[in-house]
């Protein structure tokens, strides 16, 4: 299994739940296979551009281990998720 980095912004006008509800969407599929070494849900910032009329956004950043089918699912799943503006998977390199 390789390290990932996952980053996502939910739009600012969802209810906290569903922030929740969100979160634990995308770690039941890491958790399905793979392992969640930091999940850290960062909080409502600004955004360094307007993105679809919003100025804001909740941030999340997940580190995890997994095999490229978690990967190719969990960016299947967050393509079709409305409450996401962008996202983004990252491997990281190991020294």
């Amino acid at each position: 299994m390789r390290n990932y980095e996952l980053m996502y912004i939910i739009r600012p006008d969802v209810e906290q739940e569903t922030v929740q509800a969100v979160t634990e969407k995308f770690q039941g599929i890491i958790g399905n296979g793979g392992e969640i070494v930091k999940h850290d849900l960062m909080g409502k910032r600004r955004l360094a551009y307007e993105i679809n009329k919003h100025r804001e956004g909740t941030y999340v950043l997940v580190h995890f281990k997994g095999t490229s089918e978690i990967v190719t699912e969990l960016e299947r799943v967050l393509k079709i998720t409305d409450e996401i503006i962008r996202h983004m998977v990252v491997r990281e390199q190991t020294a």
